[in-house]
């Protein structure tokens, strides 16, 4: 067994910075968790008129609304079996903002179709990613399809109420540190939300996640 990024990205995993091989590869067979932890250079938002796409976001840890410069961060990922049997890997990202603590919520899972990301605290959330390795090692995540659930209902969630990100991490030798760079963006209305930042990681035993860092519901439906 290898890691669901590893499963995901077949051999276009062995072409990623060795560090980021490493990163990624957390899961329950490597019995890892990576704990990053760095400042965020710039988080910064759309126009006046993004605000409400970020705020409703906010209410379940999906989209931050702040924005700031040097803001410490930290971003967790844990594997864990949820209650259907599936790994499932953490992403946690915390922020400390004008005294306030943002939190972004994200559990991912394999699927035969690739990896699918629950977004938020209760999982509505779920859209598709693809994974690819850039020219220089780092690793390129674009979001595809989204689907909202909730109790009974299921429906494809319009675009025009979301966006599409694409984030890139990868590793600079000389500094010894990771640095991702995310953009999300509206087909109609633009740029909602970015940031840029860099951070170092440990890595500790671990083959469960903290109760802190799991939905509060977890969602059946791919």
């Amino acid at each position: 067994m290898t890691s669901i990024f590893a499963r995901a990205m077949g051999d276009e995993f062995e072409r990623l910075h060795p560090m980021l091989q490493r990163r990624f590869g957390v899961g329950l067979d490597s019995g890892e968790a990576c704990t990053g932890r760095g400042v965020m250079w710039e988080i910064r938002r759309g126009p006046w008129w993004t605000v409400p796409f970020l705020q409703i976001g906010r209410l379940r840890n999906i989209l931050v609304p702040d924005v700031g410069t040097l803001v410490p961060f930290t971003v967790e990922n844990y594997p864990y079996l949820d209650p259907y049997g599936r790994e499932t890997v953490t992403v946690v990202r915390e922020y400390e903002i004008g005294g306030r603590r943002r939190r972004f919520d994200a559990t991912m899972i394999f699927t035969e179709n690739g990896i699918v990301d629950y977004l938020g605290t209760h999982q509505h959330l779920a859209v598709d990613l693809e994974l690819h390795a850039d020219e220089r090692g780092g690793l390129v995540i674009t979001t595809d399809a989204q689907r909202f659930y909730t109790g009974p209902v299921g429906f494809s969630f319009p675009m025009l109420f979301s966006g599409r990100a694409r984030l890139r991490e990868w590793y600079d030798d000389a500094e010894q540190q990771f640095h991702i760079d995310l953009r999300v963006v509206n087909s109609v209305f633009g740029f909602l939300f970015g940031y840029r930042g860099t951070f170092t990681c440990e890595w500790t035993p671990a083959t469960d996640a903290p109760q802190r860092l799991k939905p509060v519901r977890h969602e059946a439906r791919t």
